[in-house]
């Protein structure tokens, strides 16, 4: 059984146990007529102002705009943080909406000659997306018409998904939060609208634009009049100056082997034959500019592979049917670099770097090997890379170790981001950018063995729509750091540490230092709660390794800043210790800055809050209340300061352990962050 299928399953069972709180609350998400706004370029990172993220996160060249920030005669929708809705899944929560005939205009704050634009396109009323046109000119004259497609977007109904909007309840016997029941077990049956729960809204797609084009010259978006689709929205424009193709003339050139860059012909084999080449003579792999058809597996073992770049060098591949499943349940195989499976031993001194892998993913098999880089590598560095519409950006079974993951940018993916399964040791996944996950962004899944010694640092994340930012499942002596995580969608948080999905326990240490979140603390939507921005979750496990939470800056919390939960069901099992925050600024909260739900402890020291919406520490413990108090105690080490219209949020009579559970608070919207 998949994890997603465990955790829906347990989701469901807590949802008809767990005393539930708080129905989700937002701000407002009333579209608006938008102006046209002035020239000068407004630039952002996860639609914050730079200067508060500074250090943080990924850096990989390009500048972020947010359309609801540039000059547009469309219409503005959100901001908004309900489930399901256009603007909830917008990085910022909020996007223009263009009818044919209108544009948005970005002023360029730099030199550019290539762009990224984040988008939705309806959906095609049977499913399947359709395509449309969008027009770039720059100073007013046209130099392109882009091909937007929403044929990887829209999902529907419940884990794993349909295409189909007119579906029935894929598990009419699971408990649902829109009629709070089992729709199968309920007389009369519910009636329950359709499409359910619309999800995945959004793509991207980049453009070259032919020259380079200076700071302060504008980029127009602009919807032809004559297009089908009834709406274009656009959420941000990224733009950067590429660099100039990478050529290596002393390398084993796909092109000798047959390689086709047209992307007419199938150049798998070509692929293969350059790799043997170059192992026998000890040369690296080169392939040159070009669109290059892939559509299987590419197995890499002591070899080095490089395109001329990413924007240039394409591996592009459709999703084939097999014949007959494969031994590990595979019904498709796609275009994918794959080290040898660990239990063959692995894949060691692989190193991939400057190309594009665009796969064909368009629904959610978990069974399924269709990710753009697979199987184990060990004493290897993946970079540079440009990973799309695959199911994966990189998934990688342990035991194995030593992998530097550098500089890649991971967009649209069906499930997770980066997954480090099990045995995964010693590696780096450092200055990614990972947008638009259907999962976790970056996880560590220690399910059968511990991932140990691993580091992610400086990567951003932003909207996944279902699951967390960033993800640890049990393991030792991990870090997570410097990253800015921005608007996880639903059930899931900024960062999760869970005892979840069969994994390992936590042992060691887990350190989670220097990050930065925004807009998380989502809404949990089986349990029908909300989530804090870290959200610590013990369902199979105690959580008692020593985890330290150091200098993180948690802004604009939908919900909570900080949750420790127990399952309803093995609450009175499983406790949350030794968890210690210091140097923390919490910015903004709907709700509570620290949600207990669970037996254990914690310790404080220097957590500075401010734009508090309840009250500051919200402790139900394992919900026994008992005369002694909760069974979560928080002790105070001192310079906890701040709060909110409920007075310091770290008030003296809330502590060690008093009861203050409240399962519905009121929520607050909170302002917007500003500098501290």
């Amino acid at each position: 059984m998949s994890r997603s299928t465990l955790a829906a399953l347990t989701a469901a069972t807590a949802g008809l146990s767990l005393a539930l709180s708080g129905a989700i609350t937002a701000r407002a998400a009333t579209p608006t007529a938008a102006t046209t706004g002035p020239a000068t370029p407004v630039v952002t990172r996860a639609e914050l102002d730079p200067a508060l993220v500074a250090g943080r996160g990924a850096d990989l060249g390009f500048v972020e705009q947010e359309a609801e920030k540039a000059a547009t005669d469309g219409t503005v929708i959100g901001p908004g943080r309900d489930a399901y809705t256009l603007a909830a899944e917008a990085s910022g929560r909020s996007a223009v909406q263009l009818t044919p005939g209108q544009y948005v205009e970005f002023t360029l704050p730099r030199d550019a000659n290539a762009i990224t634009v984040r988008y939705s396109l309806p959906d095609a009323p049977a499913g399947g997306g359709l395509t449309a046109p969008l027009d770039v000119s720059v100073d007013g004259h046209h130099r392109a018409t882009m091909a937007l497609t929403s044929q990887y977007a829209w999902l529907y109904n419940e884990y794993p998904f349909t295409n189909d909007p007119n579906a029935d309840l894929l598990h009419p016997d699971w408990w649902i939060t829109e009629c709070s029941c089992v729709p199968d077990q309920t007389t009369p049956a519910p009636v329950v609208a359709k499409p359910f729960r619309p999800n995945h809204f959004y793509d991207e797609q980049r453009l070259l634009l032919g020259r380079t084009y200076r700071a302060g010259e504008t980029v127009r978006l602009a919807v032809p009049r004559s297009a089908d689709a009834v709406t274009t929205t656009v959420d941000l424009m990224d733009s950067q100056l590429v660099a100039a193709p990478k050529i290596d003339l002393l390398a084993a050139n796909v092109l000798a082997f047959g390689a086709d860059p047209t992307g007419r012909r199938d150049s798998a084999d070509a692929v293969d034959a350059a790799i043997a080449f170059a192992r026998r003579t000890h040369l690296k792999v080169y392939i040159p500019p070009g669109t290059y058809q892939v559509n299987r597996h590419i197995l890499v073992d002591d070899v080095t592979i490089e395109g001329a770049g990413s924007w240039y060098t394409v591996i592009k591949g459709h999703q084939v049917t097999l014949a007959t499943p494969s031994p590990d349940g595979s019904v498709h195989t796609g275009v994918g670099f794959y080290g040898k499976d660990a239990s063959a031993g692995g894949s060691h001194n692989v190193h991939l770097s400057g190309f594009a892998v665009e796969g064909d993913v368009r629904e959610r098999i978990d069974t399924d090997q269709v990710n753009a880089i697979g199987g184990a590598f060990s004493d290897s560095s993946i970079d540079g890379l440009y990973l799309h519409h695959t199911k994966v950006g990189i998934w990688l079974d342990g035991p194995m170790h030593n992998l530097s993951i550098t500089n890649n940018q991971i967009a649209d993916q069906i499930a997770d981001g980066v997954n480090f399964h099990s045995g995964v040791t010693d590696s780096v996944v450092r200055n990614n950018f990972v947008r638009n996950t259907g999962d976790d962004g970056i996880a560590l899944w220690s399910e059968t063995a511990e991932d140990a010694d691993d580091t992610i640092d400086h990567n951003t994340v932003q909207t996944p729509v279902l699951a967390n930012g960033l993800a640890v499942y049990g393991g030792t002596d991990n870090t997570l750091s410097d990253n800015l995580v921005a608007d996880p969608i639903r059930e899931g948080s900024a960062i999760q540490v869970g005892s979840r999905f069969g994994a390992q326990a936590f042992t060691g240490h887990l350190w989670i230092t220097d990050n930065t979140t925004v807009r998380a603390g989502t809404y949990e939507l089986n349990w029908n709660i909300g989530l804090g921005a870290i959200w610590f979750y013990a369902l199979e496990r105690n959580i008692d390794a020593d985890v330290e939470v150091v200098g993180d800056n948690f802004l604009d919390n939908t919900y909570n800043a900080i949750m420790l939960v127990a399952d309803w069901p093995v609450k009175d099992l499983y406790s949350i210790t030794d968890v210690h925050f210091r140097d923390i600024k919490v910015d903004g909260t709907g709700t509570d800055v620290v949600s207990a739900r669970a037996a254990g402890n914690a310790t404080f020291r220097h957590v500075v809050a401010r734009n508090v919406g309840a009250v500051g520490v919200n402790n139900c413990g394992s919900f026994h209340f008992t005369p002694a108090g909760s069974e979560f105690s928080l002790t105070d080490l001192g310079g906890n300061t701040g709060g909110g219209t409920t007075g310091p949020w770290f008030a003296p009579w809330e502590l060690p352990n008093t009861i203050t559970c409240a399962d519905r608070p009121t929520v607050v919207a909170p302002p917007a962050p500003s500098p501290w």
